[in-house]
């Protein structure tokens, strides 16, 4: 069978079908399209209709190719992590202009992304800014730990490899390193013991009764990335309650929220604003600490 052939009887989406055979034959798309009559081994079709399969019953197409695509670089994902949605990089994009409001201050920003999953906010940050910052990155998850650090190897270039028996998974960060995140196993704060200047955050926020009624593919990510607790809140009440002990004078706390949540939010973190993203839903909480006359 050939590669066309291949894709139009996959019965799937012809994007979908040209990125799983992209995967399968570890070419990029262009080959697909150009070489759309090249006959396929009987191993590549079996596993390109595996893997349609897998697809059919809900299975995430990012993690059966370990990719997706954020602010511009290609991260990896597997079903131990969320996966980094469009809606995520208006968290990012405000995170930058906040960053940098505190470097032109102080010189230097030392930020921490709270709850961290893929690291695909720790990393994006880090990446902007390389030196200017610090970044630490924790998750109560070794498995989410672990795809972080594949994440800022292959994209910040660190020169490492993951232990598969490393039970603890902490980095050092060096002070003269503009590639390198700290990363600690913590649940939310129970393991943080420094102060920043920054804390950004998409931490779990859909109802806990409300996830068995979303998409296959949704309910395939990890439901400790999903479930915010009854109210959705969970998470947002916990970082409200004990913030500001890891946070300088002068600081701001970032978080992606759902479309529906506002106005709670702007209850739970006093005089906070609210931005939304492409689409003109509500996305992103900023709340200001300031504990000093200006």
């Amino acid at each position: 069978m050939t590669i066309k052939q291949a894709i139009n009887n996959s019965n799937i989406d012809f994007i979908s079908a040209r990125n799983i055979l992209s995967y399968v034959l570890r070419k990029d798309k262009k080959y697909i399209i150009i070489n759309n009559e090249e006959e396929l081994n009987a191993t590549d079709f079996n596993k390109f209709e595996e893997y349609v399969k897998a697809l059919k019953n809900g299975k995430p197409i990012q993690y059966i190719t370990n990719t997706q695509e954020f602010m511009g670089e290609d991260f990896y994902v597997n079903e131990n992590v969320l996966i980094p949605q469009p809606d995520t990089e208006v968290l990012v994009e405000q995170s930058i202009l906040k960053i940098q409001e505190i470097i032109n201050r102080k010189g230097k920003a030392i930020v921490l992304d709270l709850c961290t999953g893929s690291g695909a906010i720790a990393i994006s940050l880090k990446k902007h800014f390389l030196k200017d910052i610090e970044v630490y990155a924790s998750d109560i998850s070794e498995k989410a730990l672990e795809v972080a650090k594949i994440n800022m190897k292959n994209i910040l270039g660190k020169k490492h490899e993951i232990k598969e028996d490393e039970k603890n998974i902490i980095g050092e960060l060096a002070s003269d390193s503009s590639n390198e995140i700290t990363f600690i196993k913590s649940d939310m704060f129970d393991n943080i013991n420094l102060k920043f200047d920054i804390i950004v955050s998409n931490p779990p926020y859909i109802k806990t009764k409300v996830i068995t009624t979303l998409s296959a593919e949704v309910q395939n990510e990890p439901k400790l990335a999903l479930d915010g607790g009854e109210d959705g809140f969970k998470f947002y009440r916990i970082i409200r309650e004990n913030v500001e002990k890891y946070l300088n004078d002068v600081s701001y706390v970032l978080m992606e929220i759902g479309y529906d949540q506002k106005e709670v939010l702007l209850d739970i973190f006093e005089n906070a604003k609210c931005v939304q993203d492409y689409a003109g839903n509500d996305r992103v909480i900023i709340w200001r600490r300031n504990t000093k006359n200006e």
